[in-house]
Protein backbone atom coordinates (compact mmCIF):
# COMPACT_ATOMS: atom_id res chain seq x y z
CA UNK A 1 0.00 0.00 0.00
CA UNK A 2 1.15 3.54 -0.71
CA UNK A 3 0.06 6.84 0.81
CA UNK A 4 -0.03 10.29 -0.78
CA UNK A 5 -1.14 13.40 1.14
CA UNK A 6 -2.36 16.74 -0.17
CA UNK A 7 -4.17 19.70 1.31
CA UNK A 8 -5.92 20.58 -1.94
CA UNK A 9 -6.99 17.45 -3.78
CA UNK A 10 -9.51 17.93 -6.59
CA UNK A 11 -11.83 14.97 -6.68
CA UNK A 12 -12.85 14.04 -10.19
CA UNK A 13 -12.61 11.45 -12.91
CA UNK A 14 -9.12 12.57 -13.85
CA UNK A 15 -7.89 12.01 -10.31
CA UNK A 16 -9.45 8.58 -10.31
CA UNK A 17 -7.51 7.36 -13.35
CA UNK A 18 -5.18 4.51 -12.37
CA UNK A 19 -1.43 4.76 -12.81
CA UNK A 20 -1.42 1.77 -15.16
CA UNK A 21 -3.87 3.38 -17.60
CA UNK A 22 -2.56 3.59 -21.15
CA UNK A 23 -3.32 6.26 -23.71
CA UNK A 24 -5.22 5.41 -26.86
CA UNK A 25 -3.03 4.61 -29.87
CA UNK A 26 -4.08 5.88 -33.32
CA UNK A 27 -2.89 5.06 -36.83
CA UNK A 28 -3.97 5.22 -40.48
CA UNK A 29 -5.95 2.18 -41.62
CA UNK A 30 -7.24 1.46 -45.16
CA UNK A 31 -10.76 2.68 -45.87
CA UNK A 32 -12.55 2.54 -49.24
CA UNK A 33 -10.70 2.63 -52.56
CA UNK A 34 -11.45 3.65 -56.14
CA UNK A 35 -10.38 2.35 -59.55
CA UNK A 36 -10.51 5.23 -62.01
CA UNK A 37 -9.98 5.33 -65.80
CA UNK A 38 -8.82 8.64 -67.27
CA UNK A 39 -8.21 10.00 -70.73
CA UNK A 40 -5.65 12.77 -71.40
CA UNK A 41 -6.55 16.04 -69.60
CA UNK A 42 -9.38 14.37 -67.63
CA UNK A 43 -10.17 15.34 -64.04
CA UNK A 44 -11.38 13.01 -61.30
CA UNK A 45 -13.35 14.20 -58.29
CA UNK A 46 -12.15 12.30 -55.26
CA UNK A 47 -13.36 12.31 -51.69
CA UNK A 48 -14.55 15.53 -50.05
CA UNK A 49 -13.14 16.03 -46.55
CA UNK A 50 -14.93 17.94 -43.82
CA UNK A 51 -12.36 18.75 -41.13
CA UNK A 52 -13.30 20.23 -37.78
CA UNK A 53 -12.73 23.78 -36.51
CA UNK A 54 -9.03 23.04 -35.99
CA UNK A 55 -8.55 21.60 -39.49
CA UNK A 56 -7.32 18.07 -40.11
CA UNK A 57 -5.12 15.93 -42.34
CA UNK A 58 -5.41 13.20 -44.95
CA UNK A 59 -3.50 10.10 -46.05
CA UNK A 60 -4.12 8.63 -49.51
CA UNK A 61 -2.15 6.12 -51.60
CA UNK A 62 -2.32 6.78 -55.35
CA UNK A 63 -0.96 4.68 -58.20
CA UNK A 64 -1.32 5.65 -61.89
CA UNK A 65 -0.18 4.21 -65.21
CA UNK A 66 0.57 7.71 -66.55
CA UNK A 67 1.59 10.88 -64.66
CA UNK A 68 -1.14 12.70 -62.81
CA UNK A 69 -1.35 15.85 -60.70
CA UNK A 70 -2.95 15.60 -57.25
CA UNK A 71 -4.32 18.56 -55.31
CA UNK A 72 -7.08 19.73 -52.99
CA UNK A 73 -9.42 22.63 -53.57
CA UNK A 74 -12.44 24.16 -51.87
CA UNK A 75 -15.43 21.82 -52.23
CA UNK A 76 -17.74 24.73 -52.99
CA UNK A 77 -15.44 26.15 -55.66
CA UNK A 78 -15.02 22.73 -57.27
CA UNK A 79 -18.76 22.09 -57.46
CA UNK A 80 -19.17 25.45 -59.15
CA UNK A 81 -16.34 24.68 -61.58
CA UNK A 82 -18.04 21.43 -62.58
CA UNK A 83 -20.90 23.57 -63.87
CA UNK A 84 -18.51 26.07 -65.47
CA UNK A 85 -15.44 24.09 -66.65
CA UNK A 86 -13.63 27.24 -67.77
CA UNK A 87 -13.09 28.05 -64.07
CA UNK A 88 -11.07 24.90 -63.33
CA UNK A 89 -7.75 26.48 -64.31
CA UNK A 90 -8.38 29.47 -62.03
CA UNK A 91 -9.10 27.59 -58.81
CA UNK A 92 -6.85 27.85 -55.78
CA UNK A 93 -5.22 24.50 -55.06
CA UNK A 94 -3.61 23.15 -51.91
CA UNK A 95 -0.85 20.53 -51.53
CA UNK A 96 -0.21 20.24 -55.26
CA UNK A 97 1.80 17.15 -56.29
CA UNK A 98 2.77 16.89 -59.95
CA UNK A 99 4.07 14.05 -62.17
CA UNK A 100 2.80 11.35 -59.82
CA UNK A 101 2.97 7.69 -60.77
CA UNK A 102 2.96 6.21 -57.30
CA UNK A 103 2.82 8.10 -54.01
CA UNK A 104 1.45 8.38 -50.51
CA UNK A 105 -0.31 11.74 -50.54
CA UNK A 106 -0.42 13.69 -47.27
CA UNK A 107 -1.87 17.12 -46.63
CA UNK A 108 -2.87 19.30 -43.67
CA UNK A 109 -6.37 20.66 -44.24
CA UNK A 110 -7.83 24.04 -43.34
CA UNK A 111 -11.07 24.25 -41.41
CA UNK A 112 -13.33 24.04 -44.48
CA UNK A 113 -14.62 21.29 -46.80
CA UNK A 114 -11.92 20.29 -49.32
CA UNK A 115 -12.20 18.01 -52.35
CA UNK A 116 -9.41 15.79 -53.65
CA UNK A 117 -8.77 16.36 -57.38
CA UNK A 118 -6.72 14.16 -59.73
CA UNK A 119 -5.78 15.50 -63.16
CA UNK A 120 -4.32 13.49 -66.03
CA UNK A 121 -1.31 15.55 -67.11
CA UNK A 122 -1.32 14.45 -70.77
CA UNK A 123 -2.47 16.95 -73.35
CA UNK A 124 -5.43 16.18 -75.56
CA UNK A 125 -5.70 17.32 -79.14
CA UNK A 126 -9.37 18.12 -78.70
CA UNK A 127 -9.74 21.14 -76.39
CA UNK A 128 -13.38 20.28 -75.87
CA UNK A 129 -12.43 17.39 -73.62
CA UNK A 130 -9.95 19.42 -71.53
CA UNK A 131 -12.35 19.53 -68.61
CA UNK A 132 -13.71 16.05 -69.18
CA UNK A 133 -14.28 13.81 -66.18
CA UNK A 134 -12.74 10.43 -65.58
CA UNK A 135 -14.83 7.27 -65.32
CA UNK A 136 -14.94 5.47 -62.00
CA UNK A 137 -14.94 1.73 -62.51
CA UNK A 138 -17.66 -0.33 -60.90
CA UNK A 139 -16.46 -1.89 -57.64
CA UNK A 140 -17.01 -5.30 -59.19
CA UNK A 141 -14.92 -4.48 -62.25
CA UNK A 142 -11.18 -5.00 -61.95
CA UNK A 143 -8.82 -2.66 -63.75
CA UNK A 144 -7.06 -5.53 -65.48
CA UNK A 145 -10.41 -6.78 -66.85
CA UNK A 146 -11.25 -3.29 -68.09
CA UNK A 147 -7.94 -3.16 -69.92
CA UNK A 148 -8.57 -6.56 -71.46
CA UNK A 149 -11.86 -5.53 -73.05
CA UNK A 150 -10.18 -2.59 -74.74
CA UNK A 151 -11.76 0.83 -74.99
CA UNK A 152 -14.92 0.39 -72.95
CA UNK A 153 -15.59 0.25 -69.25
CA UNK A 154 -18.59 0.01 -66.93
CA UNK A 155 -19.55 3.17 -65.06
CA UNK A 156 -20.84 3.20 -61.52
CA UNK A 157 -24.46 3.99 -60.76
CA UNK A 158 -27.72 2.32 -61.55
CA UNK A 159 -27.57 3.15 -65.25
CA UNK A 160 -24.98 1.00 -66.95
CA UNK A 161 -23.19 2.79 -69.76
CA UNK A 162 -20.15 2.39 -71.92
CA UNK A 163 -17.51 4.92 -72.74
CA UNK A 164 -14.86 4.95 -75.43
CA UNK A 165 -11.37 5.95 -74.26
CA UNK A 166 -8.70 7.41 -76.52
CA UNK A 167 -5.67 6.58 -74.31
CA UNK A 168 -6.79 5.12 -70.99
CA UNK A 169 -4.82 5.84 -67.83
CA UNK A 170 -5.91 3.56 -64.98
CA UNK A 171 -5.52 5.08 -61.52
CA UNK A 172 -6.02 3.37 -58.17
CA UNK A 173 -6.87 5.49 -55.12
CA UNK A 174 -6.64 3.96 -51.66
CA UNK A 175 -8.15 6.14 -48.93
CA UNK A 176 -7.20 5.82 -45.27
CA UNK A 177 -8.95 6.70 -42.04
CA UNK A 178 -7.34 7.89 -38.82
CA UNK A 179 -8.62 5.56 -36.12
CA UNK A 180 -7.83 4.03 -32.77
CA UNK A 181 -5.90 0.74 -33.00
CA UNK A 182 -5.02 0.05 -29.36
CA UNK A 183 -6.44 0.85 -25.90
CA UNK A 184 -9.54 2.15 -27.66
CA UNK A 185 -11.95 1.51 -24.81
CA UNK A 186 -9.98 2.00 -21.60
CA UNK A 187 -11.66 1.45 -18.24
CA UNK A 188 -13.42 4.50 -16.81
CA UNK A 189 -13.28 5.30 -13.11
CA UNK A 190 -15.33 7.39 -10.73
CA UNK A 191 -15.09 8.30 -7.07
CA UNK A 192 -17.74 6.38 -5.12
CA UNK A 193 -18.50 7.46 -1.56
CA UNK A 194 -17.89 4.75 1.05
CA UNK A 195 -18.25 6.76 4.26
CA UNK A 196 -19.63 10.19 5.14
CA UNK A 197 -20.48 11.11 8.73
CA UNK A 198 -20.43 14.00 11.15
CA UNK A 199 -20.42 12.64 14.69
CA UNK A 200 -19.95 13.78 18.28
CA UNK A 201 -16.40 13.09 19.43
CA UNK A 202 -15.76 10.59 22.20
CA UNK A 203 -12.64 8.83 23.39
CA UNK A 204 -13.74 5.66 21.58
CA UNK A 205 -12.52 4.70 18.13
CA UNK A 206 -14.83 4.83 15.14
CA UNK A 207 -14.38 1.87 12.79
CA UNK A 208 -15.92 1.85 9.30
CA UNK A 209 -15.70 -1.43 7.42
CA UNK A 210 -16.94 -2.65 4.08
CA UNK A 211 -14.22 -1.47 1.71
CA UNK A 212 -12.49 -4.14 -0.41
CA UNK A 213 -10.16 -3.22 -3.30
CA UNK A 214 -11.31 -4.78 -6.58
CA UNK A 215 -8.07 -4.29 -8.52
CA UNK A 216 -4.41 -3.52 -8.07
CA UNK A 217 -3.71 0.18 -7.71
CA UNK A 218 -7.18 1.05 -6.40
CA UNK A 219 -7.22 4.43 -4.69
CA UNK A 220 -9.15 5.72 -1.73
CA UNK A 221 -9.47 9.32 -0.65
CA UNK A 222 -10.04 10.27 2.99
CA UNK A 223 -11.03 13.69 4.32
CA UNK A 224 -10.97 14.53 8.03
CA UNK A 225 -11.95 17.69 9.90
CA UNK A 226 -11.82 17.75 13.69
CA UNK A 227 -11.37 20.23 16.54
CA UNK A 228 -8.71 17.97 18.11
CA UNK A 229 -5.74 16.03 16.67
CA UNK A 230 -6.91 12.69 15.32
CA UNK A 231 -5.41 9.35 14.41
CA UNK A 232 -6.66 8.18 11.02
CA UNK A 233 -5.73 4.82 9.54
CA UNK A 234 -6.93 2.28 7.02
CA UNK A 235 -6.24 -1.19 8.36
CA UNK A 236 -7.06 -4.75 7.32
CA UNK A 237 -10.59 -5.41 8.55
CA UNK A 238 -9.57 -8.43 10.64
CA UNK A 239 -7.05 -6.22 12.47
CA UNK A 240 -9.47 -3.31 12.88
CA UNK A 241 -12.14 -5.60 14.33
CA UNK A 242 -9.80 -6.47 17.19
CA UNK A 243 -9.50 -2.83 18.26
CA UNK A 244 -13.00 -2.59 19.71
CA UNK A 245 -12.50 -1.84 23.39
CA UNK A 246 -8.72 -2.30 23.08
CA UNK A 247 -7.21 1.13 22.69
CA UNK A 248 -3.87 -0.29 23.82
CA UNK A 249 -3.64 -2.32 20.59
CA UNK A 250 -4.07 0.76 18.39
CA UNK A 251 -0.41 1.84 18.36
CA UNK A 252 0.86 -1.57 17.26
CA UNK A 253 -1.78 -1.89 14.54
CA UNK A 254 -1.22 1.61 13.17
CA UNK A 255 2.54 1.19 13.05
CA UNK A 256 2.10 -1.66 10.56
CA UNK A 257 -0.06 0.44 8.22
CA UNK A 258 1.34 2.65 5.50
CA UNK A 259 -1.94 4.57 5.38
CA UNK A 260 -2.02 6.31 8.76
CA UNK A 261 -1.71 10.11 9.11
CA UNK A 262 -1.27 11.00 12.79
CA UNK A 263 -2.24 14.07 14.78
CA UNK A 264 -4.32 15.62 11.99
CA UNK A 265 -7.23 18.00 12.33
CA UNK A 266 -7.92 19.04 8.74
CA UNK A 267 -6.50 16.88 5.96
CA UNK A 268 -7.42 15.16 2.72
CA UNK A 269 -5.17 12.31 1.59
CA UNK A 270 -5.08 9.28 -0.69
CA UNK A 271 -3.93 5.70 -0.26
CA UNK A 272 -3.49 2.96 -2.84
CA UNK A 273 -4.38 -0.71 -2.36
CA UNK A 274 -4.06 -3.95 -4.29
CA UNK A 275 -6.70 -6.66 -4.62
CA UNK A 276 -4.52 -9.01 -2.56
CA UNK A 277 -4.74 -6.62 0.43
CA UNK A 278 -8.27 -7.87 1.09
CA UNK A 279 -11.06 -6.08 3.01
CA UNK A 280 -10.06 -2.83 4.69
CA UNK A 281 -11.56 -0.67 7.45
CA UNK A 282 -11.20 3.02 8.23
CA UNK A 283 -10.28 3.73 11.86
CA UNK A 284 -10.53 7.24 13.36
CA UNK A 285 -10.41 8.67 16.84
CA UNK A 286 -8.72 11.29 19.02
CA UNK A 287 -5.01 10.76 19.50
CA UNK A 288 -4.35 8.73 22.67
CA UNK A 289 -4.07 11.05 25.66
CA UNK A 290 -6.18 13.73 24.01
CA UNK A 291 -9.52 14.24 25.65
CA UNK A 292 -12.56 14.73 23.47
CA UNK A 293 -14.08 18.19 24.05
CA UNK A 294 -17.75 17.94 25.01
CA UNK A 295 -20.34 18.37 22.28
CA UNK A 296 -17.71 18.85 19.55
CA UNK A 297 -18.07 17.04 16.26
CA UNK A 298 -15.67 15.52 13.75
CA UNK A 299 -16.35 15.09 10.04
CA UNK A 300 -15.08 12.06 8.13
CA UNK A 301 -15.49 11.11 4.49
CA UNK A 302 -13.96 8.29 2.43
CA UNK A 303 -14.29 7.68 -1.32
CA UNK A 304 -12.98 4.85 -3.48
CA UNK A 305 -12.05 4.96 -7.14
CA UNK A 306 -14.25 2.32 -8.76
CA UNK A 307 -14.47 1.14 -12.36
CA UNK A 308 -17.81 2.21 -13.86
CA UNK A 309 -17.37 1.46 -17.59
CA UNK A 310 -15.33 -0.83 -19.86
CA UNK A 311 -14.34 -2.88 -16.84
CA UNK A 312 -13.81 -6.07 -18.83
CA UNK A 313 -10.66 -4.51 -20.32
CA UNK A 314 -9.44 -3.94 -16.78
CA UNK A 315 -9.99 -7.59 -15.85
CA UNK A 316 -7.81 -8.66 -18.78
CA UNK A 317 -4.88 -6.75 -17.29
CA UNK A 318 -5.13 -8.27 -13.84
Amino acid sequence: MKTASTFALVLGLAAAAPAFGQAKVFDWLPANDEAVRMDPANYHTGRTYNPGPQGGNIHVDIQAQRPVTIALTSAGDWNLALQHPEMIGRLNYLCVREHVIRTTYLCDLPAEPMTLIIHDERNHSDRAVFAGLAATLDVNEKVDRAVAVGVTTVLTGQDSATRRFVAPNDVHIQYYRWTCISNCFPPEFQWIRQVKEKYVLTSFLKIYGGFAPERDGEQVSVKIKSPVPMVVAILPSDVADQLHGRADALETAVEKSSCQPRGVQSLQFQCTFNASDGPQSLVVGPEPGRGAPPHKKAEIEMLASKCVANCAALADKQ
